[in-house]
């Protein structure tokens, strides 16, 4: 018998998830230039269409069915001999909630990679790359992390999505920057800050699903993720304004907001497995690293326009590798000792992982895109990215005269 407690709050943090999905589309729309908003936020709301065709058919069942030890089989393709009535793992909540659950994180993950090349990709090549990377790159680290494949079997542990979701789309996005090259104008100012700073609050919302949910029920880990969500999201921003604020001068409220969503990033693997205090720290951690590895790209010149490897891809490394020092078995009996416990070969599986999942992410993505290029060019024409994909490829304008 399903458990009415936890079926309540899975729907509700399913729904928090995909309120992510517009978040991020009004978060990189207020960042993007003018000439760009509707282009970079159709790349979002389209993933809300395509992914949930692509889960429902072949996604799911790849990542959660089978006992392959990189990737699953087809025998729940099309929710073939999955009902409203069948129960997932232990029965406190139907198998449809827990597959809606993980498509929502299907569904922004791709996404987050958009804010990397905004302004150069075409669509078509994009709605390719869309469905090629949750096949080739997405799906085989779902069905090794929490599907049941290698890794978990080797012991990672990743509570919420820093290797599954962040590191990959984080470093996914440094390659596509490499392969798109840089914007021919770089001098980009946020078309709106109050466009971001809704696309945040949503983000922060969506978030407590995000990592309250992946306990897939209501206990005290629960509860635990929701604390450290907040507790690691909160330091980051408050290290993120400082360092700003000490560097240029003034208080930016747009380092404000990214720090926000790096502290996010990072605490998001390390969620359910580790106590407030070490979420205080890796909230401070990840305002320090993840503002340097911001600097660090401007400073090689690397055109990833809304930082999303500094942010996400780094963030979500580091929150890994965190997890790895942090992680009480006292706190949740279902991760492992930390290296602060003694426990040094988790640390270095989770070091490992972070490493070879971003190798991967990078190479298959640069990979792919290039086999893209030869059937549909991937960056747009000179013309097309002077006049602004709004209305180069969309024909359609943000703000009308």
């Amino acid at each position: 018998m399903y458990s009415t407690p936890s079926t309540a709050f899975m729907l509700i943090a399913t729904s928090l998830v995909m309120l992510m999905t517009p978040g991020l589309a009004f978060f990189y729309g207020g960042l993007a230039s003018k000439r760009n908003i509707l282009g970079i936020m159709i790349q979002s709301f389209v993933s809300l269409g395509i992914t949930t065709i692509l889960w429902y058919s072949i996604g799911y069942s790849l990542c959660f069915s089978g006992t392959g030890p990189i990737i699953g089989n087809l025998d729940k393709a099309f929710l073939s001999g999955v009902t409203a009535a069948t129960p997932f793992g232990n029965g406190e909540i139907p198998e449809y909630l827990f597959f809606s659950y993980q498509m929502m994180f299907a569904i922004i993950t791709p996404a987050l990679i958009t804010g990397a090349f905004a302004g150069r990709v075409s669509f078509k090549s994009y709605l390719i790359f869309l469905v090629l990377w949750q096949i080739l790159v997405y799906y085989p680290f779902v069905h090794m992390v929490w599907g049941g494949g290698i890794l978990a079997q080797w012991g990672v542990r990743d509570f919420a999505g820093g290797i599954v979701v962040h590191n990959l789309a984080g470093f996914a996005a440094i390659a596509s920057v490499l392969f798109v090259g840089a914007r021919k104008n770089r001098v980009s100012k946020p078309n709106s800050i109050p466009l971001v700073a809704i696309g945040t609050g949503l983000l922060w919302f969506g978030w407590y699903g995000f990592n309250a949910g992946s306990e897939l029920a209501v206990d005290h880990i629960t509860v635990q993720a929701f604390v450290n969500t907040d507790i690691a999201a909160s330091f980051a921003t408050v290290v993120w304004l400082i360092i700003d604020w000490s560097r240029e001068k003034k208080p930016k409220f747009i380092g404000l907001m990214t720090g926000a969503v790096a502290g996010l990033a990072t605490i998001t693997p390390a969620a359910g497995f580790v106590t407030a205090s070490s979420a205080a720290i890796i909230g401070t951690a990840s305002g320090l690293v993840c503002y340097g590895a911001v600097s660090l790209k401007n400073k090689l010149k690397l055109d990833d326009a809304l930082d999303v490897w500094g942010v996400h891809g780094v963030g979500g490394l580091l929150g890994t590798i965190l997890l790895g020092v942090f992680a009480s078995i006292q706190l949740n009996p279902n991760g492992a000792e930390g290296l602060i416990y003694g426990n040094a070969a988790f640390f270095g599986k989770q070091v490992a992982v972070s490493f070879i999942s971003a190798a991967y992410a990078f190479v298959f993505t640069y990979i792919m895109l290039f086999l893209i290029n030869k059937i549909v060019h991937v960056r747009v024409s000179d013309q097309e990215e002077e006049v602004g994909l709004d209305q180069s490829i969309h024909n359609e304008e943000a703000y009308s005269n």
